[in-house]
């Protein structure tokens, strides 16, 4: 057999489905270094979780008593400092690649035995045990018993060393045991292809090492994930598809206009579907007295029902000349809801004897739920003035009475979609909520 060149991975083989009970699971073979990784799923969380909605995901490790030359002791109720040590960096390693918001109040656990040591156990533990996460996620996902994949990333890892001088990947036994240095890396990647660290194990065991070697260290670390990520998704195959899925994202309207202007605004982040898309026929009442309070009550109702993301707006037209009005009663101020054309004849009829300008405002108020997280409610305006006639085929609601300030006195019905949808209330108030989302929030 050849020689393996210093920034060659070992031979990697992943076999999916591996055991038939546990939820997901995997045999991980790197070289002679064998680990079966397995995924169980469990309902309920550990005490400092109970109550948030969110799930959890934990870790065990082990070594088996046959898997060194030299029999290993078996891990008894006490384990041994290295096998925490390892359990621990799996567990946040995998964590890194999940949103627990998504998995209910459930835990999952991934057990990582290795049958076979040869070097790098805890790496091949890592890269192995997100494939098992994967397919039980994927399962879940199947039984209908979660909405939206908590897989939101990829995760895998290796080892990398300097070996007689030489940068090289993927140590095995016999090169870990007189390395130099020896460091193991963990990195994520989403959906759009970015890469990052999640740890960085490096040690100089028999040397310090300088800027330039780690750098050299980095980028032979991230080309092997590379490779191994490559292998993750050529063995999960279809099921690969639940990782990195936008999440689904319920609007609580039946105006088609409305959400084709969400969609445009948040379509790149959510998999966007009107509540009548999910069966959802029933409006909430609209008891608030705001419109932030309105779009909570929409938001809430929906996603005690989906059990998804649900995203509410609540939006009206204030009419300085009339103290504000219509406000939250925009959509039913003639008496019926959503009667456009009624609705902007008594807007015009309360205005008749009201002089130019007659300014006003649209406002809106949007309401982004998801479950296990706070609120997320923002809000936006766009000033104008009400013309004396109908102006515009376009937009839907009092859009051909309303002469926007940032459209040059235009209404919202005479503006092509894509300039209303850059400065509308609705607009702004989604900016500012795209604002808190990638801010973390």
């Amino acid at each position: 057999m050849a020689e393996r060149k210093p920034n060659a991975l070992r031979k990697v083989v992943i076999t999916p489905d591996y055991t038939v009970m546990a939820a997901g699971s995997v045999l991980i073979e790197c070289g002679q270094t064998r680990v079966l990784c397995t995924a169980s799923v469990t309902e309920g969380v550990p005490p400092f979780k109970k109550g948030t909605g969110s799930g959890w995901l934990t870790a065990e490790y082990a070594m088996l008593p046959g898997s060194t030359s030299r029999r290993k002791e078996r891990d008894g109720l006490k384990k041994d400092g290295r096998s925490v040590e390892i359990q621990r960096l799996i567990g946040r390693s995998l964590r890194a690649a999940v949103d627990l918001t998504r998995l209910g109040e459930r835990t999952i656990y991934i057990d990582c035995d290795v049958l076979q040591a040869d070097g790098g156990t805890r790496t091949a533990s890592i890269t192995g045990g997100f494939a098992a996460l994967t397919l039980a996620c994927q399962k879940l996902l199947a039984q209908g018993l979660i909405t939206d994949s908590p897989v939101v990333r990829q995760v895998a890892a290796v080892s990398v060393g300097i070996v007689d001088d030489t940068p090289t990947l993927d140590l095995e036994y016999a090169q870990d045991s007189r390395a130099q240095v020896d460091m193991n890396v963990v990195m994520t990647r989403d959906a759009v292809g970015r890469m990052e660290y999640v740890e960085v194990q490096g040690t100089g065991e028999g040397r310090s090492f300088s800027r330039e070697e780690l750098n050299k260290l980095l980028n032979l670390a991230q080309s092997g994930i590379k490779q191994l990520m490559k292998k993750q998704l050529s063995a999960l195959g279809e099921r690969a598809e639940v990782i990195g899925k936008k999440p689904r994202l319920a609007v609580a309207t039946h105006n088609f206009g409305k959400l084709r202007e969400i969609r445009a605004l948040l379509g790149d982040r959510y998999d966007i579907v009107s509540a009548s898309q999910l069966g959802q026929t029933e409006d909430a009442e609209e008891t608030g007295e705001t419109f932030a309070e309105n779009a909570l009550i929409k938001a809430r109702a929906l996603m005690e029902k989906t059990h998804c993301a649900t995203l509410a707006d609540d939006s009206g037209l204030m009419v300085d000349a009339l103290g504000g009005q219509p406000g939250v009663r925009s959509a039913r101020w003639a008496g019926v809801h959503g009667d456009d054309a009624a609705n902007n004849q008594k807007l015009l009829e309360e205005l008749k004897n009201v002089p130019a300008p007659r300014t006003a405002r649209f406002v809106s108020a949007v309401c982004l739920l998801r479950p296990g997280r706070e609120p997320l409610i923002c809000e936006g305006a766009c000033e104008g003035e009400i013309t004396f006639e109908l102006r515009g085929e376009g937009g839907f609601g009092y859009d051909p009475l309303f002469a926007s300030y940032d459209l040059d006195g235009a209404t919202f019905g005479e503006a092509p979609d894509a300039d209303k949808q850059r400065i509308s209330h609705r607009a702004r108030a989604i900016a500012a909520l795209k604002e808190l989302l990638e801010a973390g929030r």
